[in-house]
């Protein structure tokens, strides 16, 4: 079976999703990952597909013009102070361009709010035919593999799964060996990235890494094919964010060397015990 790589947007942040299409369709990519939900952080660009028709015209252009599919979408965070309902015009969007998967996170430590939200955002995604793929994050409030399957299991929802990011995987100590008990219907497409293997231990060092200096597969220190080979063949998105890299090499380029070295990698290491 061909591997199948998508482009994460965080990795070329400063393009819209059409300019992103074709770089990736010119790079090698068969997916895209974008992000349509705005979540306003510092230097975010604002990519609401669902509030800018033009940008959403050009996005679905550019898609059957390279043949390249959406993914996912991100981010629907769940959090104290944002309804999920928020996230329909995104999902909307999602489904008339083709997408499959809705990626999510929780950013509260309220477990009642929490296991009522994310049940909620995954009953809206039904209608369009949508999944939610749960990605716990280090500086979240779910931060490991544990916490994440009692959602799972607790929520009991048919279109949830599990979304496994190798930096946050190996962020949270968790042990691969773990992945072997999850039902294997709940993976359905995984990040991929590389970083160096001491664990920062300040949330600042952590979340510098995470959002502005990953590394090429097979360039840090993370065990990356133990995790891999766990996990069924499904697509692969490389969120592989790195700020100086991407300003000295420009973003097709950068996002090329993302996707050769993973395959150079995944050819020497992956052969899955799935």
């Amino acid at each position: 079976m061909t591997k199948q790589f998508s482009l994460a947007h965080l990795t070329v942040l400063g393009c819209t999703p059409p300019e992103m299409a074709y770089l990736a369709a010119r790079a090698g990519y068969d997916f895209i990952s974008l992000r349509p939900i705005y979540m306003g952080l510092p230097g975010e660009p604002n990519y609401a597909l669902a509030e800018n028709k033009q940008m959403m015209r050009e996005t679905k252009a550019a898609l059957a013009e390279t043949g390249v599919k959406l993914l996912d979408i991100e981010l629907a965070r769940i959090c104290a102070d944002v309804d999920p309902k928020k996230y329909v015009p995104a999902m909307e969007a999602a489904a008339e361009l083709g997408g499959r998967h809705v990626l999510s996170s929780i950013w509260t430590n309220d477990r009642n709010l929490y296991m009522e939200r994310f049940i909620e955002l995954c009953e809206l995604a039904k209608p369009f035919g949508l999944t939610i793929e749960l990605e716990y994050v280090p500086i979240a409030s779910v931060t490991n593999l544990a916490g994440t399957l009692d959602v799972l299991r607790t929520a009991n929802q048919e279109n949830a799964g599990l979304m496994i990011d190798i930096h946050h995987f190996h962020r949270a100590g968790d042990k691969a060996e773990d992945l072997d008990a999850v039902p294997r219907e709940w993976f359905r497409f995984l990040h991929l990235c590389d970083a160096p293997a001491e664990i920062p231990t300040s949330k600042e060092e952590m979340t510098k890494i995470l959002r502005e200096a990953r590394l090429y597969i097979g360039e840090g220190g993370i065990d990356i094919a133990n995790i891999v080979n766990r996990i069924p063949e499904i697509p692969y998105s490389i969120e592989l964010p790195h700020d100086k890299r991407a300003q000295e090499l420009g973003y097709e380029e950068h996002a090329r060397r993302c996707l050769q070295t993973a395959k150079t990698y995944l050819e020497a290491y992956s052969f899955h015990m799935c």
